[in-house]
């Protein structure tokens, strides 16, 4: 016994002692020394928006678009959309699983009653048989402690709190991208909303070309085949608008579920392009700042901790284990008894275990656990790379916007003032009212190209916001 209790005073010593854990501590990756996101200077659009380098976005980034319902809609798709419920649900979970994991570092203490009958026939080799039976009671408390001396214990905590970290950045990647589905559908409603009124407008316009068509052909001013032919082009406009429709009918039904709603209960909120701005001041994080600030190269990160936690704890699983054991309590052949003075017992032990021969297993998992590792890190390479082509192309993309957006609004205005001048000659007898319907038909075209442009803009703003990282939030 007194071997034992040496045993168990080294081990119980030699804890505390024991400062760090094996295996490596993580140490989270330098950002990438770039300047920019583009080989040249990022300069910004112009025309009603300017890059703001270095700027942090609000949280609710989407009420740079000055919209009071796309505002109400995102806050009602937040607060119940069912995916950020899941995401709330795995970060607990993950917080439990890092809690149970604690549970070893402290004694586990266990109650233990037992209840035996025991017969006993004798001896066979005496010449007198006897028979006995008698029962045996017992009582006691059990303790076990194994000693966390190289910091398996605690490497498997660090990785399941790097777990629960993953699972925090997962929610506000998920928060992120909701708020953006909601922003980018309320924009192509808007859109849909504005191309459909234009095409009906055409629409009208192709019926009258070809009703001054019919008037000309009894005067014998138009042909049978420029009837052909306009029947053909009124037709076309007709079977645009049933797509249209359809698509604006599915964007209504995208804007429910992503409010958390069935395609029943729609949404009361609809969307015009006139009622959503342009942003004029657009965050622009430097390189060095979107490692921060996007949830998913945060989770990335916590992914490698994670990794580089489960290499110690295989490495400990290698090394020679400490169980300190011991239990108190009393026992005697009657239950009115088992207090009585003399009844009670007790048992110290300590033991040392070491694997030996296990097949390569432990040696196969810390190998497994180094190349896990190795995973992370080419992962978190790759998500960087990523997210620096994500800024780079909503870069580029609200740049080229910028232009075409300005060139769709000089071209409707030239075919606005067109349209005017043709009226105007109208109305002193030059042209004929077809020449006004085929200019008022080119007008609405350049219209639609417009608000291609413009809503296209807009839904680049959204991009540039989430490939930022959205705004500064807590995890």
């Amino acid at each position: 016994m007194r071997r034992a209790l040496s045993c168990c005073l080294i081990a119980a010593l030699a804890a505390p002692l024991s400062a760090c854990a094996v295996g490596p501590d993580f140490v989270a990756p330098a950002a990438p020394r770039t300047p920019r996101f583009t080989p040249e200077a990022t300069a910004s659009p112009g025309t009603g928006q300017k890059f703001r380098l270095g700027a942090q976005a609000s949280e609710k980034w989407w009420s740079a678009f000055r919209s009071k319902r796309l505002d109400a809609l995102i806050e009602e798709a937040l607060a119940r959309s069912p995916t950020l419920e899941a995401a709330e649900a795995a970060i607990r979970v993950a917080q439990f699983e890092a809690d149970a994991a604690r549970g070893p570092l402290l004694p586990q203490i266990g109650l233990g009653s037992g209840s035996n009958y025991i017969y006993s026939s004798g001896y066979s080799t005496t010449t007198t048989v006897t028979q006995s039976a008698y029962s045996f009671f017992s009582k006691q408390v059990n303790v076990s402690f194994s000693p966390d001396i190289w910091g398996g214990t605690r490497r498997t905590i660090e990785s399941l709190e790097a777990q629960q970290e993953v699972a925090a950045y997962q929610k506000q990647a998920a928060h992120l991208t909701l708020a953006a589905d909601v922003a980018k559908a309320a924009i192509e409603e808007a859109a849909l909303r504005a191309e459909i009124a234009t095409t009906r407008k055409t629409i009208d316009l192709e019926q009258e070309r070809l009703t001054l068509l019919k008037r000309q052909l009894v005067f014998g001013a138009a042909t049978s085949v420029d009837i052909l032919s306009q029947q053909t082009v009124l037709a076309q406009s007709r079977q645009t608008l049933p797509a249209l429709e359809t698509r604006l009918a599915q964007q209504r039904n995208l804007l429910a579920k992503l409010a958390g709603r069935t395609p029943y209960d729609a949404v009361e909120e609809s969307f015009e392009l006139v009622e959503l701005s342009l942003p004029h001041d657009m965050p622009v994080s430097l390189p060095a700042q979107i490692i921060s600030q996007r949830p998913d190269l945060k989770a990335a990160e916590a992914q490698m901790h994670a990794a580089s936690a489960r290499i110690g704890a295989a490495v400990a699983a290698r090394l020679p284990n400490v169980t300190l054991t011991g239990n108190a309590g009393s026992s005697a052949f009657k239950i009115a008894q088992l207090f009585a003075p003399g009844t009670n017992f007790y048992t110290l032990a300590g033991n040392v275990a070491q694997p030996v021969l296990d097949g390569a297993t432990l040696l196969n998992n810390q190998r497994a656990a180094e190349a896990g590792l190795n995973e992370a890190e080419a992962r978190y390479k790759g998500a960087v790379v990523n997210a620096f082509q994500n800024v780079a192309d909503a870069l580029r993309a609200l740049q080229g916007d910028a232009r075409a957006v300005k060139e769709a609004r000089i071209t409707e205005a030239t075919s606005r003032r067109y349209l005017d001048k043709i009226r105007m000659q109208q109305n002193f007898g030059a042209v004929s009212q077809l020449a006004v319907v085929d200019a008022q038909r080119a007008y609405l075209a350049t219209s639609i190209a417009r608000i291609r442009a413009e809503s296209q803009r807009l839904s680049d703003s959204v991009a540039l916001f989430v490939a930022i990282g959205g705004g500064e939030m807590t995890a």
